[in-house]
């Protein structure tokens, strides 16, 4: 991302939170395009476990064919949740810290 620092900006996690899906603002959309071109190995992404609105944590592995590992065995079952969760677990991996507290 040539020009663009990245840069651990608690009011894009606020954003993020506040509404995990339609528009977002520029530089939140660059943030989120950075967690999800994250390498497979280790990256975390919401699992559907049954055929109704349920899912689970997972991490990726990027072996086809291998299980995925579970993260933590909490069930969600609202969708703005699990983005919120998964986004937290990204937001870890790439700044190294977790999101600031006060933002959920």
């Amino acid at each position: 991302m040539t020009g663009w620092p990245l840069v651990a900006d608690p009011a894009l996690a606020a954003e993020f939170r506040a509404c995990p899906l339609g528009h977002h603002s520029p530089a939140l959309q660059k943030l989120l395009r950075v967690f999800r071109t994250l390498p497979v190995p280790g990256k975390h992404a919401a699992l559907r476990v049954d055929h109704r609105r349920a899912w689970k944590i997972v991490a990726l592995n990027g072996v086809k064919g291998q299980p995925l590992t579970e993260v933590s065995p909490e069930i969600y079952t609202d969708w703005n949740e699990v983005e919120w969760a998964v986004f937290k677990l990204r937001w870890q991996q790439v700044f190294g810290t977790p999101v600031p507290g006060e933002i959920g």
